[in-house]
């Protein structure tokens, strides 16, 4: 059954209205029409099976007829920092992310970033929000993970210290697994993950953010690619989390 997400102003009693890119979508492309049913969730964790009322240009309205919780969310919620890397691969990390259970999104400037910084309004800040929404669609998460503009490093150093668990994937860390740093703090439910551009973090970088609580890592003998650390560290931590279990 197809699946949408919906804004929670747009519930009114046993109806909901649909608007945007999926009115076209569930019009045009999926071609449903009035008395075909669907799945809504309001990105917090609360689906509803819908059947279609009607159908127009500007709005889809469904009645909501059963609800239900989503229960696809991982108790440990990860929030994924990635330096700013080239075109491309930051949406690779977000969908691939999303699909494993990461909550947050924040990309970050450094010293070896190559790419430079965007603002919320560009065009790729939309982008990426758009590919974390339909991966979320895909993967039937119950919310949509949030994607934040870049931010600078010092900043990055200041919300290293704000988690219970803050990992910092470095490749020049030779002892600390991340399973070992994640069996010293067995109760942290809030993990923070930090990888660098495709250059990697500065060791005076990987300093700054030891004092600020980061704890550096090891995912193993193999260095990973910048887009291929992130979600492979996530599903480590999940799977530590007993997250992977059916």
């Amino acid at each position: 059954m197809h699946r949408f997400f919906i804004e929670k102003q747009h519930i009114e009693g046993k109806h909901a209205r649909i608007f945007g890119e999926d009115v076209d979508h569930i019009a045009k492309v999926l071609r449903l029409k009035e008395g075909d049913e669907l799945r809504l969730c309001d990105g917090a964790c609360r689906e509803w099976h819908a059947r279609i009322v009607s159908v127009d240009k500007k709005a889809v309205v469904a009645e909501l007829l059963l609800s239900m919780e989503v229960d696809t969310e991982p108790d440990c919620r990860i929030t994924l920092y990635q330096g700013i890397q080239k075109a491309g691969k930051f949406e690779t990390v977000v969908q691939k992310g999303v699909e494993l259970g990461v909550a947050a999104f924040v990309p970050f400037d450094c010293e070896r970033a190559v790419a430079k910084p965007w603002s919320g309004k560009d065009s790729r800040h939309s982008r990426y929000s758009r590919v974390a929404k339909e991966a979320a669609k895909q993967s039937r998460r119950g919310i949509v993970p949030t994607v934040e503009p870049p931010i600078s490093f010092d900043e990055l150093c200041a919300r290293s210290g704000q988690h219970e668990l803050t990992l910092l994937l470095w490749e020049e860390e030779k002892e600390r697994s991340l399973k070992d740093a994640l069996l010293a703090a067995p109760h942290a439910k809030h993990v923070a993950v930090i990888v660098g551009p495709e250059g990697g973090i500065s060791r005076e970088e990987a300093q700054a953010l030891q004092k600020g609580g980061a704890v550096p890592v090891s995912l193993g003998s193999r260095v990973l690619r910048t887009e291929t650390a992130g979600p492979a560290a996530a599903a480590m931590i999940l799977y530590e989390k007993d997250d992977m279990a059916p």
